[in-house]
């Protein structure tokens, strides 16, 4: 299977901003796969018996696309970007949703090396009110966590996604990684 030049989903989604309709179809199977793959690194550190799969992430993300309406997208590092933040809030969702139906429930997260976290759970909940406060602070700090962490996004391509330099992504990514298991600590 060839891969499809990033030039064809960009011009794809373009023409979804100018509001073809049609071209956000034919551009999410062009990127399936990778958009698997981040709803997979999403999903992978969840509870056992989690009851969203890689391909139900995807889909509902896909569907609030849709039902946002066309936005403007630069390439396709940028929407498999904003696929990630939607892929993140949907799991955020899902877990206050079971905190409110279970008072001590909510699903727990297990945050990477990458985080310094190595053998804590971390709730879903508290790192997106974690994460808010960061944007609130340093937006691109907690754009790069995002889009690192939640999106399985390299370096290199969090630097694309963003228009930034990889040593500025390495930069904030070390900043942003110390700040957050400070907040969690507490």
């Amino acid at each position: 299977m060839s891969q499809v030049p990033p030039k064809t989903v960009s011009e794809l989604l373009a023409h979804w901003h100018a509001g073809d309709d049609d071209a956000l179809s034919a551009a999410v199977p062009l990127v399936y796969d990778e958009l698997r793959r981040i709803a997979h690194h999403y999903l992978r550190n969840e509870r056992p018996g989690h009851t969203l799969q890689s391909t139900a992430l995807v889909h509902e993300a896909y569907l609030r696309l849709e039902k946002q309406g066309a936005i403007s997208v630069q390439n396709r590092e940028h929407f498999l970007a904003i696929c990630a933040q939607l892929m993140r809030q949907i799991l955020v969702d899902y877990a206050r949703g079971r905190k409110a139906a279970r008072r001590d429930g909510g699903f727990q997260l297990t945050l990477d090396d990458g985080l310094a976290f190595k053998t804590r759970s971390v709730d879903m909940v508290a790192l997106d009110d974690a994460l808010n406060e960061l944007a609130k602070l340093n937006p691109q700090q907690s754009r790069i966590i995002e889009l690192r962490f939640f999106g399985g996004l390299s370096i290199e391509e969090t630097s694309q996604a963003l228009n930034l330099s990889p040593t500025t992504v390495k930069k904030y990514w070390s900043m942003a990684r110390l700040w957050l298991h400070h907040e969690m600590a507490k």
